[in-house]
């Protein structure tokens, strides 16, 4: 068994090499006693994608649980955020089998605990890994007992109650469920709306046949934008491989900046709960800030990842909370993200405005952004150490370590943070002019490629 699959948030490896039958039979067992120690509900919900080894894997992870005389509440096919969502409205610990947006060779497990709480290897992950090191012994109580439920229905019901799409006129909405688990979960969310719906890839395959279930990636998003001008449409949504993820297509066919999205969410929460807090992480546009300073919301500064923005939400009350990457989390999902979710509010917000959605969405389009540029590098550390000592010795600059290095100047600011995953170096640049972002982009890679 490879450590390097226990990333910061999650379980993830190679199907047979790093993660089979017998180390998901583990990890149920290592999880139900770490989930014993923490005095949580004997019950686990488990969710599965459409990987061809989901199954499998959920059947020995439950075994697992079992073993040590926890029940098991299998949900079946089922989105991550649907998980979150089964997990917060019975109040039970859940697991999801997915690998997200990694390639079809790939899966893995995302973990909560009662009411969708994150786990992470701050909050638990470490624990459970050092219990399938150790190996769990065999529980002298009784085996638990597994039996099946439905959640699909629920979990629609209650995303359309926290979004109210009544004032919406009709529109036309191209999706790309990228042979995903959207592909399950969209048609009953959308037959449910007012809109002329045009699916794409919605055929369950985690071989993904037509392009990685990866929109982050520009490259997996053109099938959409050729289909949004094609179609005519109004909006063009793409989600991730499990679907807690999305990304949106304008009616021009040109990708929109997710944190135009966490703005324009913001300002409908905001509305609807004046004075909140609103999270975002430091690679989102510093207009969100801004927009949400301006709408009399709190604006607060968080890491980047699930874990980190779902526990500032938990200790400062926050309605709402954005990241570049395309997850949203709402106070009233548990603090969990939803892709669904989100894509709601926007095609709400669509159907209540008479503008397209590119003007819509202009006035969150303040500055000019890289988004995230990935370099491989020997040594992140000495990378970045190099990058703090050049800017760090120039007027007016300000730098902090949050999460990485965040460089800022006047009109631009940069982040440079190493993968938690790979050898890898992200930059996200932003600034007041497409020239100066290209020359502060320009320069940081040089440097740190040299």
């Amino acid at each position: 068994m490879s450590a390097s699959i226990f990333k910061a948030y999650d379980i993830r490896g190679l199907v047979d090499v790093e993660i089979s039958p017998d180390f998901t039979f583990a990890t149920g067992a290592a999880f139900a006693r770490f989930l014993k120690a923490e005095r949580e509900p004997g019950t686990v919900v488990i969710g599965e994608d459409m990987r061809p080894s989901s199954p499998a894997f959920a059947d020995a992870f439950s075994a697992g649980i079992t073993s040590q005389g926890l029940d098991v509440i299998r949900i079946g096919l089922a989105s991550t955020d649907m998980l979150y969502f089964a997990a917060g409205k019975l109040n039970l610990p859940g697991a999801m089998f997915t690998a997200s947006h990694n390639p079809a060779a790939y899966n893995g497990i995302k973990m909560c605990l009662s009411g969708a709480r994150p786990i992470g290897k701050e909050s638990g992950l470490l624990t459970i890994e050092k219990f399938v090191n150790e190996g769990s012994p065999i529980s002298l109580n009784q085996v638990g007992v597994e039996r099946h439920e439905e959640m699909l229905d629920q979990y629609v019901a209650h995303l359309l109650n926290l979004v109210d799409q009544s004032g919406s006129r009709k529109l036309k909405i191209v999706i790309d469920a990228g042979n995903g688990m959207a592909g399950y979960t969209a048609p009953a969310v959308f037959k449910e709306l007012n809109a002329e719906v045009i699916e794409m890839y919605y055929e369950l395959d985690g071989t993904f046949p037509n392009h990685e279930a990866n929109p982050i990636d520009p490259e997996n998003l053109k099938d959409l934008q050729k289909a949004v001008k094609k179609h005519k449409a109004d909006i063009g949504l793409a989600f991730d491989g499990d679907a807690d993820r999305c990304f949106l297509v304008d009616e021009k066919g040109e990708l929109v900046n997710p944190s135009s999205l966490t703005s324009l969410i913001a300002t409908r929460e905001l509305a609807k709960y004046p004075g909140s807090t609103i999270i975002y992480n430091l690679i989102s546009s510093k207009a969100v800030r801004e927009i949400v300073e301006e709408s009399g919301g709190v604006s607060v500064r968080s890491r980047v990842g699930h874990s980190y923005i779902k526990k500032l939400m938990a200790e400062t009350g926050a309605v709402f909370g954005g990241e570049h990457s395309g997850h949203f989390y709402f106070r009233d999902f548990w603090r969990a993200d939803s892709g669904m979710l989100a894509a709601l509010h926007a095609i709400a917000a669509l159907g209540e405005s008479t503008v397209p959605l590119s003007e819509l969405l202009a006035p969150f389009n303040r500055y000019f952004s890289s988004g995230e540029i990935n370099s491989t590098v020997k040594d992140a550390v000495a990378a970045s150490s190099q990058i703090e000592e050049i800017y760090g010795a120039q007027e007016g600059v300000e730098l902090d370590h949050l999460d990485g290095l965040t460089v800022s100047g006047q009109t631009w600011w940069f982040n440079l943070r190493a993968s938690n995953t790979e050898p890898l170096l992200r930059l996200n640049v932003e600034a007041t002019s497409a020239k100066e972002m290209a020359k502060i982009r320009d320069s940081v890679l040089n440097t740190i490629r040299a």
